[in-house]
């Protein structure tokens, strides 16, 4: 259902607060969205953050490129699969605890709570105060949060 602030609105995507079994935070989200992209699938207002903002984020931490694990996800014939590779090209310390710290905290500073407040301004609700982070907002606009 297209929404007139961020146009269509996938409800399937994993939540970026859902661990991969590995423990990173977001991953699932990635993968997700990856796989909607290579299926010519992610809806247009998905398609600007793509490979960028939080999935950009995650890639920097692990010390590869997002275009890898779309190849990775555009390669694989199933989830075991991708699982697989994924895990030999990621570091063998994934500082899962210091990923996940830092994916929960986006939007907390000071340059992050002016672009919260501007994305609740542009989204209508300016009044809602619980939303802190990028994450939450994420949430929020897929209906996981009231």
């Amino acid at each position: 259902m297209p929404r007139p602030d961020t146009g269509v609105v996938h409800y399937d995507l994993p939540s970026p607060y859902l661990p991969h079994a590995c423990g990173l935070l977001h991953l699932p989200r990635f993968i997700a969205k990856a796989k909607k992209a290579v299926a010519g699938e992610l809806g247009k207002s998905y398609q600007r953050n793509y490979k960028k903002g939080f999935d950009r984020f995650l890639c920097l931490h692990l010390g590869i490129e997002p275009d890898r694990v779309e190849q990775i996800v555009r390669e694989c014939a199933n989830d075991e699969e991708i699982d697989k590779r994924l895990m030999e090209i990621f570091p063998d310390d994934l500082r899962v605890a210091k990923w996940n710290r830092e994916l929960v905290q986006k939007g907390l500073s000071p340059m992050g709570r002016q672009a919260i407040e501007d994305a609740r301004k542009k989204m209508g609700i300016e009044n809602r105060e619980d939303l802190l982070t990028f994450a939450d907002m994420i949430e929020f606009d897929e209906e996981r949060i009231d």
